[in-house]
């Protein structure tokens, strides 16, 4: 496997913190060379082959990263998911016998991908990102959009099979809410360990 070219860098505490942090995140492992020359550290990576077909789920930093995103877009789907089903049952209470049940299940899933992406927008360019709105918008639709789908027909699948409708009511918020976090997960996971991208 080939090696990546020595990396110079001054300073011990600057190479301790740092080789610390590539052992963490699985960039390089206990075993790897790593050698001082002249006062200064020199450091020999194996590089990871990206044919490689193990893929590592183990990793905690990445996970608790993940988690954070996804919550991120769960926040924004859930707004306009259970403010949709709010306003049906508060104001449409017989929407269902006067619409299609088609209507009634995608329009909650389109306004919880609306809010989603608006509130991903907003973090991009508000916070630390600095991202101009058409920028923090492509972001956000073109790496979150996936998680967001799956997020929202999970928390739509839930609640339909609980209620046996598309009903607002308290006792199924939670179970919603789970499984809108751990089904796109995994992807989110992966995407950050394989790729480095985040939407947040």
């Amino acid at each position: 496997m080939a090696l990546l070219r020595p990396t110079r860098i001054t300073g011990l505490s600057k190479f301790g913190s740092l080789y610390r942090k590539q052992i963490f995140c699985g960039l390089v492992s206990q075993s790897d060379r790593f050698s001082f020359v002249g006062g200064k550290s020199k450091v020999q990576v194996k590089a990871k082959s990206t044919q490689s077909s193990e893929f590592d789920w183990t990793c905690k930093h990445t996970w608790k990263q993940a988690a954070i995103n996804t919550s991120w877009c769960l926040l924004g789907c859930s707004i306009g998911e259970f403010g949709t089903l709010a306003a049906f049952q508060l104001y449409y209470s017989d929407v269902q016998t006067i619409t299609p049940t088609l209507t009634t299940i995608a329009l909650p899933v389109i306004n919880g991908l609306i809010t989603s992406v608006a509130l991903e927008t907003g973090i991009l360019h508000f916070g630390s990102s600095r991202l101009t709105v058409s920028e923090a918008f492509k972001t956000a639709m073109g790496m979150s959009f996936i998680s967001m789908v799956s997020m929202e027909l999970a928390m739509e699948a839930t609640d339909y099979a609980l209620t046996g409708g598309m009903q607002m009511q308290a006792w199924v918020i939670a179970p919603m809410l789970v499984m809108g976090f751990i089904t796109p997960l995994p992807f989110n996971y992966w995407r950050l360990k394989k790729y480095g991208k985040s939407c947040h």
